[in-house]
């Protein structure tokens, strides 16, 4: 009697335990669950703090179990996107833009600052598009932003003509964004070249670029004309690094939504 007494005290000890363990093992999944959609959050993370536009459809099928790999039932990693920005070398693949009369052309220097830039940027994680001055890729070209490159007239115009031009495309669907901007290119280029903003011979021009009209409305764009070809060759020609530092160094600025406090006019 005692015996049967004892086995019917122990089953109900048995099943007790048995649910604790199953607890514990519902808790240790569920841990796993979320650490699991955290790490992925995490890894889709931007540069800029921004969600990616497919991200909530990762989510969804992470928790549907889309991404669960059978064989070790660990999640697969998701590639993380990278954020495009377009880089238009001034009159490449179209003509040689301002000639000097020893035969330098504003293109070379277009080009080679350019592509410098496109290096450097790409160094700090973005997907950067070198693009021609008619490019193809420009219709309804969607990037952070898009800064175009030219230089300006190797004519001696007079002592003043030294400096560099920034504006930003009149097109702009978020003036305030396009503003922000050239200021970020104006004060990284300023601090970075030694340059002056020569302010006055902004033209509305430089703002109505053909390129500007043809892309998409959510890309910020800007036109930068790095120095003029006479007084300015020296450092246009024999220190690009520095110039491309410049360009590269004020895009950054405006995608991290750094001070962009515009150093004084002339």
């Amino acid at each position: 009697m005692s015996q049967l007494m004892q086995e019917n005290e122990t089953q109900p000890q048995a099943r007790r335990a048995h649910r604790a363990r199953m607890n514990i093992l519902r808790q240790l999944y569920v841990v796993f669950a979320v650490g699991a959609v955290l790490a992925t959050l995490f890894t889709a993370w931007t540069p800029l703090g921004l969600f990616p536009s497919d991200l909530a459809q990762r989510f969804v099928g992470i928790l549907g179990g889309s991404s669960v790999d059978t064989d070790g039932g660990l999640l697969t990693p998701t590639p993380r996107p990278r954020p495009r920005i377009g880089i238009v070398a001034g009159h490449w693949g179209n003509d040689s833009g301002a000639i000097c009369s020893d035969g330098l052309t504003e293109v070379e220097i277009n080009l080679n600052v350019a592509t410098r830039v496109k290096e450097k940027l790409t160094a700090e994680g973005f997907d950067v598009d070198l693009l021609e001055e008619f490019d193809d890729q420009l219709e309804q070209y969607q990037a952070l932003t898009l800064v175009s490159i030219h230089a300006d007239t190797c004519q001696f115009i007079d002592t003043n003509a030294s400096g560099f031009k920034v504006a930003a495309a009149l097109a702009s669907a978020q003036p305030e964004k396009a503003n922000r901007l050239v200021a970020c290119l104006r004060s990284r280029y300023e601090s970075n070249t030694g340059l002056r903003h020569h302010v006055g011979s902004v033209t509305a021009d430089m703002g109505s670029n053909h390129a500007f009209d043809e892309l998409h409305s959510d890309t910020t764009a800007a036109i930068i004309e790095t120095g003029f070809m006479n007084l300015d060759r020296q450092i246009l020609t024999q220190e690009p690094d520095l110039i491309a530092e410049g360009i590269a160094q004020g895009v950054l600025c405006f995608v991290f939504n750094e001070d962009a406090s515009p150093a004084g006019e002339e």
